[in-house]
């Protein structure tokens, strides 16, 4: 399974944020409950996101970067890769999507009251749409949908 689509959440009535259906719905689907896990990705400053299911896959992911390093004759540290991995909080999301997102998680990804939501595959990017909009010229196509949904966003707001 692969999470693909976008959607924009603004921080709403009691500090809850809105995961959009079309990356919900696989999560729940998934893992038959509704947690999304979040981590500070490895190497982008935003943070990740994913279901349950995905952390059972965890040591295979492991071994096969394991064996893949020494193929290549590079050095592997398990452990800091596992750290990684493994360092993620679960977090509860209700039937309309709503979730808190924890202060820690909050402060790792730059997060302020807005948060964009990109499916890259196995994972969901979650990011604070003005740190993503920072980024180099590699980031263009996830910077051009979450241009399209801040303006959704915007004119929608602007119809209440």
């Amino acid at each position: 399974m692969g999470y693909s689509g976008q959607g924009f959440s603004l921080r709403g009535e009691k500090d809850r944020y809105v995961l959009p259906p079309k990356l919900r719905n696989p999560l729940a689907d998934a893992s038959g409950e509704r947690v999304l896990c979040v981590g500070q990705h490895d190497r982008w400053p935003c943070l990740t996101g994913f279901g349950t299911d995905r952390v059972d896959r965890f040591e295979d992911q492991l071994d096969d970067l394991e064996e893949k390093a020494i193929r290549r004759g590079e050095a592997f540290d398990r452990d800091m890769k596992s750290a990684s991995l493994w360092t993620f909080t679960p977090i509860s999301f209700d039937a309309s999507g709503r979730f808190v997102l924890p202060s820690t998680l909050s402060e790792l990804g730059g997060v302020d009251n807005a948060l964009y939501f990109h499916g890259v595959g196995q994972v969901i990017t979650i990011w604070n749409p003005l740190v993503l909009l920072e980024q180099g010229p590699e980031f263009s196509q996830l910077q051009a949908y979450c241009k399209q949904e801040m303006a959704t966003a915007t004119t929608k707001g602007k119809g209440k």
